[in-house]
């Protein structure tokens, strides 16, 4: 049985920011980096580099700074995302059907025939795909 990379990276991301941590590390792989830079581009993440540590590669994220970071934990001040697609349940969508996220305010990330990419750039396009994930 293979492992949800996705999942994987989306668990991460969510742990590190309940967690208030400000650096995590992620496996390396061409989904992963295509998400980390829709990530970057939509200023979810501050900073993402590559890093080699024997013979595998990883990829380090500085999460963005939240304004009430001092405070104890409360569910409105936590990074969310959640998985749609996982491997024993494809989400499929045309373009049209794609949904909002908080009316627009969040994004979705979409796998289509021409890569991994958000869910207003595959409107543009008029193109659909897989729902992997919802970010807001």
């Amino acid at each position: 049985m293979g492992r949800d990379t996705i999942a994987d990276i989306i668990t991460s991301i969510r742990n590190a920011d309940m967690d208030r941590k400000r650096v995590v590390r992620i496996a390396s792989t061409n989904i992963t980096e295509n998400i980390v830079k829709i990530l970057l581009r939509e200023g979810f993440i501050e900073n993402a580099r590559k890093h080699r540590e024997n013979s595998k590669s990883f990829l380090v994220l500085t999460l963005r700074h939240r304004r009430n970071r001092q405070k104890p934990y409360r569910k409105r001040n936590v990074f969310n995302l959640k998985r749609i697609s996982r491997p024993g349940l494809r989400i499929y969508s045309n373009y049209q059907r794609i949904p909002r996220i908080l009316g627009g305010m969040g994004i979705v990330i979409l796998s289509t025939s021409r890569g991994i990419m958000t869910d207003r750039e595959a409107r543009l396009e008029r193109i659909g795909g897989e729902i992997l994930c919802y970010i807001w």
